[in-house]
Order: C-alpha cells, then structure tokens, then sequence
C-alpha cells in the first residue's frame, strides 16, 4: 500500500469501528540505521506521548521491508527507541522495483532467508514489542508458502498475514483463501488471510475457506471506506448494512483532500485524490462514472466540485475539463 495508507488515511478509514490495527506504509531499510525524521514521515502517531494509534485510538504498527538482517535490526531498534510498539516485516510486495533491490516477495525465493530476517529484528527487540509479518503464497509458484510461513514462525513472528497470491500473480483474481488455510492448519501463531475482500460476502468466504479468525483489509478498505465498519456491524449484530452510499464516499474524499491541502501542493492532491477514486471503481459503479468525468482535471476545486455534484451523469459531463 505504498503512497496510499499515510497517516490522514488511518485517520479517516478508523473513525468508524471496526479496525482493530493499522499498519503503516512500509519503511525501506537498505545497508544503515535511518535517522528518526524517516520514522515520523511514515508514521506521524510515533511523535505523540502516547503509544502510536490514529485519533480514534486505533493501534498503529510500523513496517519495515529490507533484506540485510543486520540493518533490519538496527532500524528495529531505532523504532523501539521512537516509541513503536510492534514491528512489520513486509516480505509481500510485489512491486518489480522493490524485487530489483532485493526486497518484499523477492525473499520468498529461499525461506532461510525470511528466517534471517525475521531472527534478527526480534533478537533486536526482544519480548519488548512484537514482531509480525506479512508473505505471499510465493515467488512464482507456491512450493515454498508453507516453508516460508514456518520461517517467520520459528524466527520469532506472533501473527502472520498471509496474501492468497504469489508474487508472479500479482492482483489478479482469484485470491488462493484455500491455501492460506493450509498454512494456517501448520502454524501455532495466529494467521490472518489477505487479498480480495471487497464485500461482506468475501469477508465470510475468505474465512469459511481459510479458517482464519481474522483478515486484513487493503485495496478493499480504499475501495469501500466503511467495509470494516460494515464487517465489525455484522459480526456484532448479524444484521447486514446497506451498501456505502456514494454521498459518503465522497464526504471522505473530500475530507481527505481538505486535510491534505494543508501540507502539500494542490496537483499532489490531485493526484492522491485521483488514485484513491480510482481504487473506488472496484465494485462501485458511481465511483466508476465520477473518475472518468473528472481524471482530467487538475485544479483541486474543480475536482472536488465533479465529487459533490449531484447523482447525474449530465450533470457530472458539464464539468470543465483540462486538457
């Protein structure tokens, strides 16, 4: 989720029950210990008194994704210093420029290597915070999921989160809910599965075929900002809540623009804005409408304005557009 979940973006997607912790954008750790203002960059909540949690009390934990065990432990232990209260070792993304410089999912290629990793910064910190991880299925296939997934367990690891993919299969569909329960039957520490849970009726599958007690939400949250408050209203009442109106989705989008106008230029904005409508389109056909209206605007105005206008094709087509 790098350059999506930023501090602003926890804040919006908790204020409404149903998340029990966030996880940051991760922090790239190459060859040496990172000085704290990279810390605060990626995770503003570490400046408070307090224990890092979005304002509505949400815990925050801070990721890391490298593959130098030593500078993995170094920066493990900056963030300790700083105030984290757990750390996340990111060994899923998928991205090709991160796999180029030896990071994320490219570590799947050799399970000793996950291993290495995830020793290391639990040595660095102890029984102090807990460290937690993040995998794929795999590299290009899934023969080593399982291996790799014991890795992180006998490094030191308290939770895994399991992606129900291989790197090679990037986002395509179907997430693998069936696999991650395999590795889940495997694993003493609790497993969370990950990857395609856009609705309610996914949350239920992605649990009945993986076993998992929990799951964790991406794409899907950024698709549906209420998913989780819609899966936590369930889970407590068994009543089913109707789909997020569009009028709400853009009240958030437009919260989100107001806030971030404050510290950043407008075609930024722009552009944030943009990406996170974009993420809307999955399943959502008014979402859909509203960015192929507006993705040629670039004045922040103006886009918000195509955000709020009423319900109305017509009325979202007379928009100015930017060439």
């Amino acid at each position: 989720m790098e350059g999506v979940i930023d501090a602003v973006t926890r804040d919006l997607l908790t204020r409404t029950p149903g998340f029990d912790w966030v996880v940051t954008e991760f922090v790239r750790v190459v060859d040496a210990r990172l000085p704290p203002r990279v810390f605060y960059k990626h995770c503003p909540e570490l400046e408070a008194d307090t224990p890092p949690a979005t304002p509505s009390g949400v815990p925050v934990t801070l990721q890391l994704l490298g593959s130098d065990p030593s500078a993995l432990a170094a920066n493990a232990r900056q963030a300790l210093r700083l105030g984290a209260t757990g750390i996340d070792l990111n060994f899923g993304c998928p991205a090709k420029l991160v796999n180029r410089h030896d990071g994320g999912a490219s570590l799947l290629r050799d399970p000793r290597r996950v291993h290495a990793a995830v020793a290391a910064v639990h040595e660095a910190v102890g029984d102090a915070i807990p460290v937690t991880a993040k995998i794929r299925l795999g590299f290009s296939d899934r023969r080593l999921a399982l291996a790799c997934a014991l890795a992180t367990q006998d490094a030191g690891a308290r939770r895994l989160v399991v992606h129900g993919r291989t790197r090679d299969e990037g986002y395509r569909p179907p997430a693998h809910w069936e696999w991650i329960g395999r590795i889940r039957q495997r694993l003493a520490i609790p497993v969370v599965a990950n990857g395609d849970i856009w609705t309610l009726e996914d949350y239920w599958k992605a649990r009945t075929l993986s076993g998992c007690r929990d799951v964790m939400l991406g794409r899907g949250a950024l698709a549906d900002p209420r998913l989780a408050a819609r899966i936590r209203h369930w889970q407590v009442t068994g009543e089913r809540l109707p789909a997020t109106p569009w009028q709400a989705r853009a009240a958030i989008l437009a919260e989100f623009a107001a806030t971030q106008r404050r510290g950043l230029p407008e075609r930024v904005v722009v552009s944030l804005l943009k990406q996170w409508l974009n993420h809307m389109r999955q399943g959502d056909a008014e979402a859909g409408r509203r960015f192929q209206a507006l993705k040629r605007i670039t004045q922040l105005d103006a886009l918000l304005e195509g955000l709020a206008a009423p319900t109305d094709e017509t009325a979202l087509t007379s928009q100015p557009l930017d060439a």
